[in-house]
């Protein structure tokens, strides 16, 4: 696989504008490994491997165990692997990806309603666009995980 467009070099103020974005989040009162948690997620669903790689690489520098990681995809069957705020997390992150078949109901919002306030909530919405965003770019232009510009060196 090799990059189709090198878009943070042809559109330099757009990637500018989404890293505004993430540093916004980034400097929110959510939590880093959070948010971590959830842009592995939606990286999984949407099936980006340079952002899986990514957030993979983040949450391991940040000490989240490697049992951990391998459970984010199974998250609901892990049982205390993840706290509340994170199952909140997950399950909004998944519900927001998903807006075309999902159209997020009203019980989700509840749930998630019971555990984070509306900044938070915001917040969290917010960063699932900006993945959803960074997905798209990356899958779209085949910007390839640095596992794989690692093994090809």
């Amino acid at each position: 696989m090799s990059l189709r467009i090198d878009y943070e070099k042809v559109a330099p103020a757009g990637y500018k504008a989404l890293g505004g974005v993430y540093g916004y989040i980034m400097q929110s009162v959510l939590d880093n490994v959070l948010v971590e948690l959830m842009y592995l997620r939606i990286s999984q669903i949407n099936g980006c491997a340079y952002c899986l790689d990514l957030h993979t690489r983040d949450l391991i520098k940040n000490g989240v165990a490697p049992e951990k990681l391998a459970l984010v995809q199974a998250w609901r069957e892990a049982g205390p692997v993840f706290d509340d705020r994170e199952r909140a997390a997950l399950r909004w992150a998944e519900t927001v990806t998903r807006v075309a078949e999902t159209a997020i109901p009203d019980d989700e919002f509840k749930a998630i309603s019971t555990v984070f306030g509306e900044k938070e909530i915001v917040d969290l919405t917010i960063a699932i666009g900006l993945m959803n965003t960074f997905n798209r770019i990356a899958i779209g232009f085949r910007r390839p995980p640095q596992a794989a510009v690692t093994l090809a060196a």
